[in-house]
């Protein structure tokens, strides 16, 4: 390395090093914030504690458990290293180690295979503690998240990977990772923000929800947008989207080959959405029936104005899954038969098993969780975001640390994961109540349980035929929990279970890329393994099999298509709209 070059590296390492004075003493009043209870965490330590203090002592009742671990453990250590100094150029299977030179260097495959060693002993203990016990599955959830960051992939002396980066790069590659920590710690404030797209890639309405339409109604929780026609006629039933509001609502409208609003226009559908607004502390008292009253049923009437009809189709996602459930059953007791078709896409409305996200939240969680919201009035978006990035953190947590940190570069454009970092607050009156009541106290399961303005919610009165996605590997909503809707609803259910997880499982349109199949079934029984031993394996997107669920219960007569600028409602504002682009 030349002088000049050396000179310019040192300057730049000094400059970075007085950003990270600043930020050094901004994270410090951070976490002694949280460590004085003033700022609420995802990690509670004294839960922590507590669980692995009481299987400890489940573990101590039983010493031959503890003594076949010992003795497991001793033994794949040691059949790891004599391995890897007699063997080369086995691939683990295992991601983070998915670099040939993880197999061809005797040193790190020695390491590789300690620590998967490591990590299927310490599973097999764990799996000795009580079945479906809250203490088992903290403990199970935190030892994972410990021994994820343990990996040798995730430290630059022990990846050969990064260490080569080094090298090539005459250490221009740990400098870059040094910004990289920067730029994500000054974004986050101090806290750690982790980046995992090329965020100048994307603009809400210039690269993604760029699918025409006009805002036809608006009040203070969301906005309505009226999609243009794609096709002269479309169905008679227009269809109305109802989206999670933890997130914006483009992941309905990501880019032209993957909208799903797109597509269904193409289909011949008159497409509305729900644009809801980005909560801000006048929103606070906001409750779940609020979002019921301003949001489901304040656009069936608007759309009842700006079309003429009074029969209609919707679709919710997530938490607007669950809001479309409970709005469907309020309209039952009220007699109101607008809808004719629902469909739920990675919706629960059963939580007896909720998996990972249970060892968040609990009630004594849901205390701390409002104190820290009795002055903001809403909780901050990153939370949620911590709590799904840890379910999947070898995914979306330290597979960032080692491209941004430890190699020095920046993560390509990905518009999903854009999506999912452009997150939303939450008004503290809906989250408590939705926590306490549908979570915790898993209302929707228990007839009239719950009340929405007064009127007892019993799912099961709700019937029209209904059509319930899951997808495969859902760590959110595993499928297995959303599987018992078919035996909830009083109507006729189609149950479908697609590839893939959360987003990508949902977003998987039909194209070129036929990258997740999809399982149907004719029957329900009681245990969902049993349904999909028998299920039925198709491949490619799910989204034509639900087209086709919706014509099949949709009138077979077409109409001229619905035109916004000539409904009954004047257009305020050209499509995406002004509330999916507030920060």
């Amino acid at each position: 390395m030349d002088q000049t070059r050396i000179a310019e590296q040192t300057t730049e390492f000094v400059d970075l090093m007085k950003r990270a004075q600043n930020l050094a003493q901004r994270s410090s009043a951070n976490a002694m914030a949280k460590a004085t209870g003033q700022e609420f965490s995802v990690l509670d330590a004294g839960t922590i504690a507590q669980a692995y203090a009481r299987a400890g002592m489940q573990l101590a009742s039983d010493p031959f458990a503890l003594a076949q671990f010992q003795m497991g453990l001793w033994s794949d250590s040691a059949k790891a290293w004599l391995k890897a100094w007699s063997n080369g150029g086995e691939d683990s299977g295992d991601r983070r180690f998915r670099d040939g030179r993880w197999s061809a260097d005797p040193v790190s495959r020695g390491l590789r295979d300690l620590h998967l060693a490591v990590e299927n002993a310490a599973e097999r203990l764990i799996g000795a503690l009580p079945e479906g016990d809250k203490d088992s599955l903290r403990v199970s959830f935190y030892t994972r998240q410990l021994l994820s960051a343990l990996a040798p992939a995730n430290y630059l002396a022990l990846n050969p990977v990064a260490r080569d980066r080094f090298l090539e790069t005459e250490g221009r590659s740990l400098l870059d990772g040094f910004r990289n920590l920067l730029d994500d710690l000054e974004r986050g404030d101090g806290r750690l923000d982790i980046n995992m797209t090329d965020r100048d890639a994307f603009e809400v309405g210039r690269d993604l929800a760029t699918t025409p339409g006009e805002v036809v109604y608006q009040n203070q929780l969301m906005q309505l947008i009226h999609y243009r026609p794609l096709t002269e006629t479309q169905f008679k039933r227009p269809l109305l989207f109802v989206p999670p509001w933890i997130n914006k609502y483009y992941i309905f409208d990501m880019k032209p080959d993957n909208s799903m609003v797109r597509y269904m226009l193409e289909q011949g559908h008159s497409v509305f959405l729900i644009s809801w607004v980005n909560p801000t502390q006048q929103h606070a008292e906001l409750s779940f029936q609020d979002y019921m009253r301003l949001g489901p049923l304040a656009a069936l009437d608007a759309m009842e104005t700006a079309t003429g009809q009074n029969e209609f189709d919707i679709l919710g996602f997530c938490i607007g899954g669950i809001l479309v459930t409970a709005t469907l059953a309020y309209m039952a007791v009220k007699k109101d038969k607008r809808i004719k078709t629902a469909t739920t896409l990675a919706t629960m409305v059963d939580f007896t098993d909720v998996g990972e996200i249970g060892v968040f939240i609990d009630r004594d969680r849901l205390e701390v969780l409002r104190n820290h919201m009795a002055e903001k009035g809403y909780l901050e978006n990153h939370h949620l975001q911590d709590m799904f990035s840890m379910i999947r953190e070898n995914d979306l947590i330290w597979s960032f640390h080692v491209m941004n940190y430890l190699m020095g570069r920046k993560p390509p454009a990905f518009d999903l994961l854009y999506w999912n970092g452009d997150s939303t607050r939450l008004p503290a009156a809906m989250l408590l109540w939705y926590l306490e009541k549908i979570y915790i106290e898993n209302g929707l399961r228990k007839p009239g349980h719950l009340t929405m303005d007064g009127v007892p919610i019993d799912i099961s009165k709700i019937d029209i035929p209904f059509y319930v996605l899951a997808t495969k590997e859902d760590h959110i909503a595993p499928w297995r929990s959303i599987y018992p809707t078919t035996g909830l609803l009083g109507g006729k259910t189609t149950f479908v279970l697609g590839g893939s997880g959360h987003i990508a499982g949902v977003i998987n349109p039909p194209g070129k890329r036929q990258k997740y199949g999809f399982w149907t079934g004719d029957t329900y029984p009681a245990d969902p393994n049993g349904w999909l031993a028998e299920a039925e394996k198709h491949e490619g997107s799910w989204w034509p099999h639900w087209a086709g669920w919706i014509e099949s219960n949709s009138p077979a007569k077409k109409v001229p298509a619905y035109d916004p600028d000539k409904g009954g409602l004047t257009p305020i504002e050209p499509a995406p709209g002004s509330y999916v682009k507030a920060d």
